[in-house]
């Protein structure tokens, strides 16, 4: 019978399906995240085995991480064998958190807890290894943690640096820590291909404080970033506002206004050559002629004039001439027939490769929706239907079009 704590396998993705990873916890007040972070892995479909050092233990109970992961946690190294029964299974170690103490032991190849004997058997075995440090920031910046960690770090560790606040090392965002993971365990067949893409609204001023704009939320656009990262690409990514961060990694250039947006990616097309462009963003297609400086009265009657803005896709056509470039149409109530109609217009005027169409109408395929339903138009026609699923997920398949399409060049 299963756990009923693993009832939320795949509630999010199941980008880390078959996935088993060891969780390694040390004695840092950062524990408490622990099975937060347990739970994140599990919803996007890993199976988490938790390995506990004898001081985290006093900070959190084993049974916590029992609960939170379904299955029961290594407290010490018995006949068992416990380390090397699950570093030669498990794809990944992570160990979060991780003191000073822990770090030095790996360092110097010390194996005296069961979460450094699981490391030791883990780095024999070639299983990759994540560690994410959290303690007061003076020991942080001690050299000799700086050293072990440039150490560790040379023999092929990964590293997450902590958010430092108020003089503390702190436990990063679970969302970074989960790009770095999925990063390690995912395919990497887009390595060495620089890819361009933009997200989000834009937004016209009518005064210094008003402004035009739509619903967008960049989501579709950052799934792509977070994706194209994960597989190994070179990301740039240029995004209207947002709520959303992007990995630290990805190179990204904020802009507020259509204008802008144009700008930046003119300015990334000259600066260098992009493989891919990806134009997910949702751009105003009008500008107010007439800014008004300061604030308009609210009891002023108001005539808004509205100027066409140039098309950020037929412009980066015109400029990266090899690129592939996918685009987006975003249409609202259409019947199918018309959606795709309107999609393979769009293609041939703006040269792109693919066209991603979506009706905005349809449930759960919003603009601050976190799934979509699309239809996938290449410039020979053809037409593949994905139907609803995360954002992630469509960002994923639609990658692996261009993967296909290249490989069949």
């Amino acid at each position: 019978m299963m756990h009923p704590s693993k009832d939320i396998m795949f509630k999010k993705s199941k980008i880390l399906e078959g996935k088993k990873i060891a969780l390694c916890t040390c004695g840092s007040v950062a524990i408490l995240k622990a099975p937060e972070l347990a739970r994140e892995l599990m919803r996007n479909g890993a199976e988490v085995f938790v390995i506990m050092s004898y001081n985290s233990q006093r900070l959190i109970s084993p049974i916590m991480l029992e609960w939170a992961t379904g299955n029961p946690v290594v407290t010490e190294i018995t006949g068992k064998i416990e380390h090397i029964m699950l570093s030669k299974s498990v794809d990944l170690v992570i160990i979060a958190p991780a003191t000073a103490n822990t770090i030095g032991k790996i360092a110097v190849g010390i194996d005296d807890t069961p979460v450094t004997s699981l490391v030791s058997s883990a780095l024999g075995f070639g299983v990759p290894i994540l560690i994410v440090p959290a303690m007061h920031g003076s020991m942080y910046k001690n050299p000799m943690v700086l050293k072990n960690m440039e150490k560790l770090a040379s023999m092929g560790i990964r590293i997450i640096q902590p958010e430092m606040v108020e003089d503390r090392a702190k436990f990063p965002d679970i969302e970074d820590i989960m790009e770095e993971v999925i990063a390690i365990l995912h395919k990497k067949d887009l390595t060495g291909k620089r890819i361009l893409i933009t997200a989000g609204p834009t937004r016209s001023y009518i005064d210094s404080i008003r402004f035009l704009t739509n619903s967008s939320s960049g989501k579709m656009g950052y799934a792509f970033a977070k994706e194209a990262y994960a597989r190994g690409a070179n990301v740039t990514l240029i995004s209207g506002p947002s709520n959303i961060h992007p990995p630290k990694k990805i190179r990204t250039i904020y802009v507020e206004t259509t204008e802008e947006m144009l700008n930046a990616v003119k300015n990334c097309l000259s600066e260098s050559k992009y493989d891919i462009i990806i134009m997910a963003a949702a751009p105003l297609d009008f500008a107010v002629e007439n800014k008004h400086e300061g604030k308009i009265s609210s009891n002023s009657s108001l005539t808004i004039k509205l100027n066409p803005l140039p098309k950020i896709i037929e412009v980066a056509r015109e400029m990266a001439k090899d690129a592939f470039i996918i685009g987006f149409k975003a249409e609202y109530g259409l019947r199918k027939e018309e959606l795709i109609s309107k999609a393979k217009e769009k293609l041939l005027e703006c040269g792109a490769d693919l066209i991603i169409a979506n009706d905005l109408s349809t449930p759960f395929t919003g603009f601050s929706s976190d799934t979509n339903e699309v239809y996938v138009i290449d410039k020979f026609g053809s037409v593949i239907h994905m139907p609803l699923a995360s954002k992630r997920e469509i960002a994923s398949k639609i990658l692996d079009i261009y993967v296909r399409l290249c490989k069949n060049v």
